[in-house]
């Protein structure tokens, strides 16, 4: 069992909407638990890690991508319970919209596609809950509104 089963604390999480040409970057997950599902491309910050280098490590290791942070466009609680009621996983995610710098998609092994999407085509898969949203408000911190 890993450390991020079960824990006794919660595990501070980033992720990036990357946005480029007026698409973003979805990615699937290859590893469960979310094995299938489409989100946007992050991970856990690390001891030490800024919020921003974290980002960016975690960009460069998932996708092989070179980011801009712009400015934080969310924020998602995970919490899973088995069936007794034990937390059996616990994340903060904080999502930044980004701005494509450069690289083109080259998965790791957490990953099984991508694809750059417009907004409106979200529907057009399984996402993680609020994803859309997020997509949203990372277009929306872009353009400097909000």
């Amino acid at each position: 069992m890993n450390a991020r089963q079960f824990p006794d604390r919660p595990f501070v999480a980033v992720s990036a909407a990357i946005i480029r040409d007026e698409r973003v970057l979805i990615v699937q997950r290859a590893q469960p638990p979310m094995r299938g599902v489409f989100t946007l491309p992050g991970g856990v910050v690390e001891l030490g890690e800024t919020l921003h280098e974290a980002l960016l490590r975690e960009i460069k290791e998932e996708t092989n991508l070179v980011i801009a942070p712009v400015a934080l466009a969310g924020h998602r609680e995970v919490i899973t319970r088995d069936a007794a009621g034990k937390v059996e996983r616990h994340f903060i995610i904080l999502a930044f919209a980004a701005r494509w710098m450069g690289g083109e998609p080259k998965l790791n092994e957490e990953l099984a596609d991508a694809h750059w999407i417009k907004s409106e085509e979200i529907a057009n898969f399984r996402t993680t809950e609020g994803l859309g949203d997020i997509i949203a408000a990372a277009f929306k911190r872009m353009k400097g509104e909000d």
